[in-house]
């Protein structure tokens, strides 16, 4: 009998167009290619060639895919999302490196930056010759970002920042960073060229999920910028969360590009591990929990490319991106969990991708909005009752 690979299961092909089709064939060629043959060596080793990947996917076209002009491609919403779940099925690290490159570093400068910064900055982060990073989060202010120390003072027509960013993707290896602080007209965002003086950036080592990614801690220390420095386009929060909501929309695919792997692998395995003389795929309860893992997978996927239909017609609310983040994390990292243990003991090492994925949804599952604040979203959506403290 032939068998179906679960987005045949539920006809997924049917419902991208030729374009999308290629984009996605295109992005899972390179990760097939480049990626999956290193990347459990780059988790294994906590390094990975964060400078030579940025200009082989600058090349690929994938950094800031979705923004018009400026060496960006100017795709749909749907074919970025495609991109991302590819490159996530490759490994979380990659296509983190992308979200935080073209969904918050990019797309900040890009929606908020003045002509001349985005003339500067932008055609090399898309070519993957710039490196980006985005510094919001705080040691002391992750889900509550309004209370964010980090401060910018001016003097006289320059500005002097002053605090620390944690658990930034791509920080050690950045050419630019947009770094948001207070001031007193409210919060604003700055771009940090990386080489200013008073600006550190410390490797955060001894992780145990995304390892094939650079985590850092920024540090700034009296660092003086020109006025122009500034992001004009924003003042206060609405700056920042609206990044934050290009890249959770990017994970709403991104998450099922892992599940996908996992539940691949994990169908590949049933059907040739044989136990009690018989492959346990043939036993009811292995099929089961393939059948159940598959009907998530197919659910999460309809719900990504629905957002997806929306956001490219200018339709899609902060609170459905929560949706689909808080769904399509959460189940992602239930199948991982779930293949894992099908693999049995095979299912710890990284000749299998299951636990390396398993350990990076950990960390997917909480950044760029816990569960619990995604949750929340939803509740005041659904309530018009704010329940956040």
């Amino acid at each position: 009998m032939k068998t179906q690979s679960p987005f045949e299961l539920f006809g997924i092909d049917h419902l991208l167009d030729e374009e999308e089709r290629a984009i996605r064939d295109v992005v899972r060629d390179f990760v097939d290619t480049r990626i999956k043959p290193e990347v459990a060596d780059w988790f294994e080793a906590g390094r990975i060639p964060a400078r030579e990947l940025a200009r082989e996917l600058g090349e690929l076209g994938v950094l800031g895919m979705h923004l018009e002009g400026y060496g960006c491609q100017g795709t749909s919403a749907v074919a970025y999302g495609l991109a991302c779940l590819e490159l996530e099925a490759g490994d979380s690290g990659i296509r983190s490196l992308v979200s935080v490159q073209g969904s918050l570093a990019m797309y900040a400068i890009h929606a908020f930056g003045s002509e001349e910064q985005k003339q500067q900055w932008l055609p090399g982060m898309a070519a993957g010759e710039k490196i980006g990073c985005f510094g919001l989060t705080e040691p002391d202010f992750g889900s509550n970002p309004g209370g964010m120390i980090t401060h910018a003072k001016r003097d006289g027509d320059d500005w002097i920042l002053n605090g620390s960013k944690m658990w930034i993707t791509n920080g050690n290896v950045a050419d630019v960073a947009v770094v948001w602080a207070r001031t007193e007209d409210g919060i604003r965002g700055f771009v940090v060229p990386t080489d200013t003086p008073g600006f550190t950036a410390i490797e955060i080592h001894k992780k145990l999920s995304l390892r094939a990614s650079v985590t850092s801690e920024l540090v700034l220390d009296d660092v003086r910028l020109p006025a122009d420095a500034v992001l004009p386009g924003v003042v206060g929060l609405r700056g920042p969360l609206s990044c934050l909501n290009e890249a959770r929309y990017g994970i709403v695919f991104g998450t099922l590009g892992a599940a996908r792997d996992c539940l691949e692998t994990a169908i590949d395995y049933s059907v040739n591990r044989e136990q009690f003389d018989r492959p346990i795929a043939g036993f009811q309860l292995t099929q089961k929990k393939l059948a159940d893992m598959a009907v998530e997978l197919g659910k999460g996927m309809l719900l990504a490319l629905h957002l997806g239909r929306l956001k490219d017609e200018h339709l899609i609310r902060p609170e459905q991106v929560s949706v689909g983040k808080l769904n399509n994390a959460r189940e992602a990292l239930a199948i991982a969990r779930e293949c894992r243990n099908i693999l049995g003991g095979n299912g710890i090492t990284l000749e299998y991708p299951v636990i390396r994925h398993m350990n990076n949804l950990e960390s997917v599952f909480t950044y760029e909005g816990t569960n619990e604040m995604h949750t929340l979203v939803v509740g005041e959506a659904l309530t018009g009752i704010p329940a956040y403290r």
